[in-house]
């Protein structure tokens, strides 16, 4: 299990204007587990392989206000295993200075994209693309992309793949927003079908919660 680093990451950012921003940003790890949440977010088209892994939480009274993913490009022939993770990237109110990063068990292939930030508010809900089971000699990818839906009411899409469908969307965080993310994950198939990330969920905190 990840666990928190000492280091800060310092990172530019462009703001709404021509000036620039300096941004931090830390990675939480599973430092804030013990952070009571309200409920759970989950769909119903997630697949089968592998297990939940652990949870990993925004620290008290931030709340997940953007995310990015990993994802592993079309390999024409060889094994395919799209997305492999997701990063949530958690706030503090309306102050982006000062950003924590959770994303528990993530696979090994593929590339972070960019971060996606809602405009305003905080993500609230979330759907998954996910590619049924491909059969006994089919080669499984399993979720290949995300949507968030923001609280100021924009839909965020990730820059995943484009195979299999989109299931309906979870139940939406009734006050608060989302403030953690639990992975299921198979893990390496050591040169057999990799499917990687099958499912997440999302926890969800309200805003008067202290802990």
């Amino acid at each position: 299990m990840a666990s928190l680093l000492p280091a800060v990451l310092l990172l530019a950012v462009l703001s709404s204007g021509l000036c620039e921003q300096k941004v931090f940003l830390q990675r939480a790890g599973t430092a804030f587990t013990s952070r009571g949440f309200r409920s759970l977010l989950n769909v119903t088209n997630g697949e089968q392989f592998g297990g939940w892994t652990w949870p990993e939480m925004c620290p008290p009274h931030f709340y997940a206000v953007g995310f990015s993913v990993r994802v592993e490009s079309n390999q024409y022939g060889s094994d395919d295993t799209a997305m492999n993770g997701i990063r949530l990237i958690c706030s503090k109110d309306e102050d982006r200075s000062f950003l924590y990063s959770v994303e528990s068990h993530t696979g090994y292939f593929g590339d972070w994209s960019a971060p996606q930030y809602c405009p305003r508010g905080v993500l609230i809900s979330f759907q998954l693309r996910v590619e049924p089971h491909r059969g006994l000699f089919g080669d499984d990818t399993a979720v290949n992309n995300i949507k968030f839906r923001c609280s100021s009411n924009p839909t965020l899409e990730a820059p995943g793949m484009d195979w299999g469908e989109y299931g309906t969307w979870s139940t939406e965080c009734s006050d608060g927003g989302i403030c953690g993310i639990e992975t299921k994950m198979e893990e390496y198939q050591y040169g057999l079908d990799d499917s990687t990330l099958n499912n997440v969920r999302f926890h969800c905190c309200d805003r008067y919660q202290q802990k």
